[in-house]
Order: structure tokens, then C-alpha cells, then sequence
């Protein structure tokens, strides 16, 4: 979702997509998201308790937010190298490894 949701700035960035009809941006979007929901939809399936995986709907939606996180942190940090990271981001992250640690606790 990450790229869905930001590559077209990128794009329009460099000039790619600067003359895109909004419609052309959304589909653009929701074609790179497809993707995406056709690897996320079965990987919850599969991970939730009540079918049988080791997680439940909590912490399968908190692993889903950490790890988008940590793909839209690189995914800035490689195509939108003017962005930089500073201290409180890395506090901020702290806090969801934290929210991690607590989701999973017995």
C-alpha cells in the first residue's frame, strides 16, 4: 500500500505523471494495491486463530501496522531522499516496538 499510496507523488516528482487525470492516478493506485490485497487478504486468513493461525485479530492488525511502517520508512527513504528521519520518528518507532511487546503479552 505504501507505493500505491505514495509512488504517484514520486511519479508526479519527476514529471511521469505530472499531466495524469486524478481518475488515472486512482486507478494507477488501486492497480499496484491489488497486488497487495491478493498477498494480505489469505496471509490473515491464514494467521487468524479462529482458522486455525497463531494470532488474533489484534495482534494481526498491530504486525500489519508495524510493518507498514517500516516498508513506507524505506520506501521514503529511497525515493524521497529530501525527507529525513529525526529523532522523534525514531522515539515514535520505540513506541511501536513497545506496542508490540505489549500486544503479545501473556
Amino acid at each position: 500500500m505504501t507505493f500505491a499510496w505514495y509512488g504517484h507523488l514520486k511519479l508526479q516528482q519527476t514529471g511521469i505523471s505530472s499531466n495524469w487525470p486524478l481518475i488515472a492516478t486512482i486507478a494507477f493506485s488501486w492497480g499496484i494495491a491489488f497486488f497487495e490485497y491478493c498477498c494480505q487478504v489469505p496471509a490473515n486468513r491464514i494467521g487468524f486463530i479462529d482458522n486455525g493461525g497463531p494470532f488474533n485479530l489484534v495482534q494481526l492488525k498491530v504486525i500489519q501496522e508495524v510493518v507498514s511502517l517500516i516498508v513506507f520508512t524505506i520506501i521514503a527513504q529511497c525515493m524521497f531522499t529530501g525527507q529525513s528521519l529525526h529523532w522523534n520518528h525514531l522515539v515514535a518507532f520505540l513506541c511501536l516496538v513497545a506496542a508490540v511487546y505489549f500486544v503479545f503479552m501473556k
